[in-house]
């Protein structure tokens, strides 16, 4: 017992470790994972943690989420990109069970608070190089000052540490008054950030979380938060359209390149477009089980030679949905939808409002963002998910 009690201990430090290390580090978040994933091997009570993941709904999802790329295989002619995409793909048959089954509810507050020091750092950092203090080192530039990862990933994680400020800032009235200006602080440097920074599917992303939570303040009034929407939203984005220069001139490429794509298909929106209409074909002749787990860039290449020769091939649409319907057809596409639906249908179980409401946001945010690019697939985002994951929809009072 007493040497249960200390391995507890340790998962529960090692896991706000990595909630920490999580936005900053591939190196640092996956050596914890390392030691987490060796641990609970020896771990023991593996009854327990087997009752923990079949009595799950979501569990069984993402198992069998796994499991059809794994059976995709066997239909795929490149086997070595195959294997590539399982590879990628083991956060849902293998840590993602292990977080669930060590995840504590008391310590979801300090998970939740190393996770929001760790996007304060990458912010002040941020800042730093924006505004020239420090020479730009890794990711970073001045003029898109994203550190420690691409601005694909930064801006929607930033979007979610912006949604957990808030949720503080309007609905825990035991808030103290140094604690609420302290959010609110960050909560406007953040907003401001996400706006100095490229990653347009996040800001996307941070318009529809700034309308769910307004939805879930107002809980029973639906039309008073409509109308709130109707106006802060477009005025957020009017005061970032006009301030940044940078946000101002990717949507500016955004709408130009979409209204005129047959004279853009060259840019990164042109790109996104014409992968998803050339995935089209294969996705219509193999409707239910797809092309195989590695041959989306084998039959790309095929379609692309003969629509767009002028255009690159690629190994990524870089939408999720387009992906999983041309590798694993319907049966995948349902398959991957079906872990957002027990998310949400798990969610409305809890009692504690920040475990329902987030529970609800963050499948809903998922499903907004992976329409420009398939973030399922990327470390930082995946991981983000699997983690917020494990201990969102975990009844933690059965086990």
């Amino acid at each position: 017992m007493f040497e249960n009690l200390n391995l507890d201990k340790t998962f529960q430090f090692l896991l706000i470790i990595l909630a920490f290390l999580m936005p900053l580090t591939v190196f640092g978040g996956n050596l914890i994972i390392v030691i987490i994933c060796v641990l609970w091997l020896f771990s023991g009570n593996y009854k327990s943690k087997f009752d923990q993941i079949i009595n799950n709904k979501l569990m069984l999802a993402s198992i069998v989420f796994f499991c059809i790329h794994l059976v995709g295989l066997l239909w795929t002619e490149d086997l070595a990109w195959g294997l590539h995409i399982v590879h990628k793909m083991w956060y849902f048959i293998g840590l993602f069970p292990i977080l669930y089954t060590i995840v504590r509810k008391d310590y979801i507050s300090h998970y939740i608070s190393a996770f929001i020091l760790a996007i304060s750092i990458t912010e002040v950092c941020s800042y730093l190089v924006w505004f020239e203090v420090i020479e730009p080192f890794k990711n970073a530039t001045i003029s898109n000052p994203t550190p420690f990862m691409s601005h694909i990933s930064y801006n929607p994680i930033l979007a979610f540490a912006i949604y957990f400020v808030l949720h503080e800032i309007f609905f825990n009235k035991k808030i103290t008054n140094l604690v609420f200006s302290l959010y609110s602080f960050f909560a406007i440097s953040m907003t401001i950030n996400m706006f100095i920074t490229g990653g347009r599917a996040g800001q996307v992303m941070f318009f529809a979380m700034i309308a769910i939570i307004i939805f879930q303040f107002f809980n029973t009034q639906k039309i008073k938060a409509l109308f709130l929407i109707s106006f802060l939203i477009p005025g957020i984005f009017f005061t970032a359209y006009t301030t940044s220069d940078l946000f101002q001139e990717r949507v500016d490429a955004a709408v130009k390149n979409s209204l005129f794509y047959s004279e853009n298909k060259a840019s990164s929106v042109g790109l996104r477009i014409t992968f998803a209409l050339n995935s089209w074909e294969a996705i219509k002749k193999n409707p239910i089980i797809g092309v195989g787990t590695g041959d989306f860039p084998i039959e790309y290449k095929k379609i692309n030679k003969i629509n767009t020769p002028g255009l690159p091939n690629t190994t990524n649409p870089h939408n999720m949905y387009v992906l999983v319907a041309m590798e694993l057809g319907a049966l995948g596409v349902i398959s991957m939808l079906s872990i957002f639906y027990y998310q949400i249908k798990l969610s409305f179980n809890s009692s504690n409002k920040f475990i329902r409401d987030f529970g609800i946001t963050l499948p809903l945010l998922f499903l907004v963002i992976m329409c420009s690019d398939s973030y399922l697939l990327g470390h930082y985002t995946t991981l983000i998910f699997v983690f917020f994951s494990s201990f969102l929809y975990k009844d933690f009072e059965k086990f």
